[in-house]
């Protein structure tokens, strides 16, 4: 059987499409829920540590709250620091065993997978809404309060659209990032898309066919994904041109008035 194997390039990729294509195919599936999954609750985690993070500290404010504030505050930046400061292989690692050896807790392949990617995620996250929040112009918030919003409304109504729609790119582009970096779960047992391709690989020595079909199946996973998420972003930009919705009939002019009509069945166009 072994001398009936291909031994050019091209045909070792057709075999291995075509006998373990199954396999690439399951270990993609795998890769795109732990990137889904992880970035949804990547991204809960970050609007939650991003907005507290932002709460303001007023001086008439109480002390109990300045210092819960601070301390809290402390926590999340340790917390974010860490995170985005450590490889996600190193951290996967180090929370899975760890977990093991320290607290007896023995994760699942899912648990472990969804659980890494999404405080890895979080952190990133919680920098970028930080940051959307702060770019909101300061103006709005302080015209929000003024009409008696307190700062949950002012955030919730104002605030957080504002900045949902300025980071949706970065929250495609983390989508993007997890898509690749869950391949370094294969460290823990994760049976992703580069698991399958390591074990396709050991069972022929064929590393850089393995590889190579793993890299083009990651390749159109990103493809996919970003011309997707360009989609998405396009649609929530709404119609090119568009009329202003009013309740006034006077001032809403657009598509109204009309100049008057030639005889020969010309019209005049209105400046």
């Amino acid at each position: 059987m072994t001398s009936s194997l291909p031994t050019d390039f091209l045909g070792r990729i057709i075999y291995l499409i075509t006998n373990y294509g199954s396999s690439f195919l399951r270990g993609a599936g795998v890769t795109i829920a732990i990137a889904v999954v992880g970035t949804v609750i990547g991204c809960l985690i970050g609007f939650v540590v991003g907005i507290t993070q932002t709460i303001p500290i007023h001086a008439n404010d109480s002390k109990l709250k300045k210092f819960l504030l601070k301390i809290v505050n402390a926590i999340l930046k340790i917390y974010v620091e860490v995170f985005r400061g450590t490889p996600m292989i190193v951290q996967a690692m180090f929370i899975y065993y760890g977990a093991l050896m320290y607290l007896q807790i023995s994760m699942g392949m899912w648990i472990a997978a969804f659980f890494i990617v999404s405080i890895n995620t979080g952190a990133y996250m919680a920098e970028t809404v930080r940051g959307g929040i702060i770019s909101v112009d300061l103006g709005q918030t302080e015209g929000a309060k003024a009409i008696g919003m307190n700062h949950f409304q002012t955030m919730l109504y104002v605030v957080f659209p504002q900045t949902l729609r300025n980071i949706i790119p970065q929250i495609g582009n983390n989508l993007i990032i997890n898509i690749k970096d869950s391949s370094v779960l294969s460290v823990i047992g994760t049976v992703e898309l580069f698991y399958a391709a390591k074990q396709t690989a050991g069972a022929f020595y064929w590393y850089f066919e393995s590889m190579t079909v793993a890299m083009l199946v990651y390749l159109a996973m990103t493809l996919i994904t970003s011309f997707l998420l360009r989609k998405w972003e396009k649609k929530l930009d709404g119609a090119a041109s568009f009329d202003l919705a009013t309740t006034d009939t006077l001032a809403h002019t657009s598509g109204l008035l009309r100049g008057p009509t030639r005889r020969n069945g010309g019209h005049r166009h209105g400046r």
